[in-house]
């Protein structure tokens, strides 16, 4: 049996205002500045949240924590999320929400097909926009009663949170370019370049996922990533 020391504690009621409270999530995303975002919105709605990075570390986190709520992000570094989402969806018992994630609204139905109860489009900032997809996927029997404020407020995760994944990008463009591994570091680029509003990582990202399907030569878009992320580290570095 699980040694889950969480169940030991005292459950809350959720309220009006923190409608997750007693609620636990385990969010398994590999931006550090996407899960800045969820961890903030989880605790200003009284969940308590963990992470994992990748699929391997998420497996291991639920052979000892059993959470409410499984936020998996589509693109990991050890495989597609929708691998855990299938596995998660036919586990018994079942976790009560399991959401997919991505940037891509695309994989949505990819999310939604594997067992997924709902989906998560990044970024995410708006907090009554979150909680409305995490209560609106819970089982009747544990969501809030009755009325409940809605919040507008906008989450703004602490940026050093993104400088450290412009120094992961650095260190995977440094180390690695097998195929795999830049597809992998074009999906990752271009996820958190929407997160952040940069048009022209967004761009050099979209490109080099475009020529890498093509087939064609890579060394012009591996250049101009490398001094895209490595400009913007040395601005927060200068500041």
């Amino acid at each position: 049996m699980a040694n889950d020391l969480e169940s030991l504690l005292p459950t809350q009621m959720p309220t009006r205002d923190r409608p997750l409270l007693g609620s636990t999530v385990l969010v398994v995303e590999d931006s550090r500045f996407a899960s800045e975002a969820l961890r903030l919105l989880c605790l200003r709605s009284g969940a308590r949240i963990r992470r994992a990075d990748t699929l391997e570390h998420a497996r291991k986190h639920l052979r000892v924590f059993r959470p409410n709520v499984v936020i998996i992000d589509l693109g990991l570094p050890d495989g597609s999320g929708a691998e855990l989402i299938e596995e998660l969806s036919k586990a018994s018992p079942r976790t009560d929400v399991i959401l997919g994630m991505s940037g891509d609204t695309g994989t949505e139905n990819l999310a939604l097909d594997a067992g997924a109860d709902g989906f998560i489009a990044k970024p995410i900032a708006n907090l009554g926009e979150f909680q409305q997809i995490v209560l609106s996927a819970m089982p009747k029997t544990a969501q809030p009663k009755g009325m409940r404020s809605v919040s507008d407020e906008v989450i703004r995760p602490d940026l050093l949170a993104l400088q450290d994944d412009f120094v992961h990008i650095a260190d995977l463009m440094t180390l690695n370019h097998d195929e795999d591994m830049l597809d992998y570091i074009a999906q990752f680029l271009a996820s958190i370049a929407r997160s952040a509003g940069d048009t022209e990582l967004i761009d050099a990202a979209t490109s080099l996922a475009g020529h890498r399907k093509q087939g064609a030569p890579l060394g012009s878009d591996i250049a101009r990533i490398t001094g895209l992320v490595q400009k913007r580290i040395d601005q927060k570095r200068a500041i």
